[in-house]
């Protein structure tokens, strides 16, 4: 199995770097943005840097959206995981097109109000996944995991 994490550099980042015990004897490459603490934490992984902002940036998102189609066109991943943030959207709707599965974790620090990015995924996420039971109001058929440790 060849796994593409796509995720937001900081939390977003270190939530799918905890798991690592799952992941490590996987064949996988990272897309994130380019900033300090992704080039330290991901040194030694095979990693592409996307375009950002994202937060409601309509150029960025084409971008991606560009960056995703040739990314999943030469990479050919099985899945899609994501913590977040914007740059899952692009890579989780093209990597449809491709027959990708996805799996979306939302944020642990999102309590009581779901995120975006969540809500834009959601309907087509083949496992989305929750870290608090209060998630599941938002996220009818959601895993709910637990915190992420």
């Amino acid at each position: 199995m060849k796994i593409c994490f796509a995720t937001s550099s900081g939390g977003h980042l270190t939530h799918l770097v905890l798991l690592e015990k799952w992941y490590k004897n996987h064949d996988r490459f990272w897309v994130t943005f380019n900033k300090e603490d992704a080039k330290t934490v991901l040194a030694d992984e095979k990693k592409f840097f996307c375009y950002y902002p994202t937060n409601r940036s309509i150029k960025n998102l084409v971008k991606n959206s560009i960056l995703a189609f040739r990314l999943i066109l030469k990479e050919r991943p099985d899945v899609i995981i994501s913590t977040g943030a914007g740059v899952a959207v692009p890579f989780f709707y093209i990597g449809k097109l491709f027959g990708c599965k996805t799996i979306y974790i939302e944020v642990y620090d999102r309590i009581n109000i779901p995120t975006l990015t969540g809500k834009l995924v959601y309907p087509i996420t083949n496992k989305f996944i929750v870290q608090w039971e209060s998630q599941l109001k938002f996220y009818k058929n959601a895993t709910l995991i637990g915190q992420i440790v």
